[in-house]
């Protein structure tokens, strides 16, 4: 008789979630923050302001996809280094590895006769799997896949700069700053609560902090604009 798993576990997903999150949220601030800026300038035109929101979207993204995929791709040669590393250990000294899985093993509850039976099963079905999971903290839901960290990056990015860049498109040249601040506070109330609530943390608290820091970085780059009548 087939047993079916109905447990639903999403702890494998938190990780690029929150970064999906993250990322969207740096694409509505400071692309909000670029076009307010612009459209603060007294001379700037519709035009202008459109040409600079999407420059800052394709910069963002392409920035945000680089140094993912800089930063995965240094912790992707750290893990294979290890394993590299544990493969020699085990070919060179395979019982001095099973020794040291079972301690692993012991240290978290089993007995020292039962540890050494999992540690010789889970070496003979797969050595260097067992101390890649249970010595290194190595996963397959843990890797580090620098390709698809920097596209997911890119596109959370572009996908929460596309809103303020909208709200310029749907309004007019006198209404440009206060909607995009408007839409963009919005967006960012949203992320901030999705942020939070994926975290546990307070959701008020979590909104509150986005909202202070989106409207001061709006704020600044409409000053910015205002005084020196360019992009900030």
């Amino acid at each position: 008789m087939r047993i079916r798993h109905r447990e639903r576990h999403r702890l494998d997903r938190i990780g690029w979630l929150r970064a999906a999150v993250l990322g969207a949220n740096d694409g509505i601030l400071s692309t909000a923050s670029l076009l307010v800026g612009v459209a603060s300038a007294p001379q700037a035109r519709p035009s202008d302001i459109m040409i600079a929101g999407v420059a800052g979207l394709v910069a963002g993204a392409m920035s945000m996809a680089a140094g993912e995929y800089v930063s995965v791709s240094s912790q992707a040669d750290s893990e294979q280094a290890e394993l590299a590393r544990e493969l020699h250990e085990l070919r060179e000294d395979p019982k001095g590895e099973h020794k040291e899985l079972t301690e692993i093993y012991v240290r978290r509850g089993l007995d020292r006769e039962l540890a050494d039976r999992v540690a010789e099963q889970l070496m003979a079905h797969d050595a260097l799997g067992a101390h890649a999971r249970d010595e290194l903290g190595l996963s397959v839901t843990t890797a580090a896949r620098p390709l698809q960290a920097a596209a997911a990056s890119a596109m959370s990015f572009a996908s929460g700069a596309i809103l303020p860049i909208l709200a310029v498109l749907l309004s007019t040249r006198n209404l440009a700053v206060p909607v995009t601040v408007g839409v963009s506070l919005l967006g960012l109330a949203i992320l901030g609560a999705a942020s939070a609530g994926m975290a546990g943390a307070s959701v008020p608290r979590g909104v509150a902090r986005v909202l202070l820091w989106g409207a001061l970085a709006m704020a600044f780059t409409a000053v910015v604009g205002r005084l020196f009548g360019v992009a900030a």
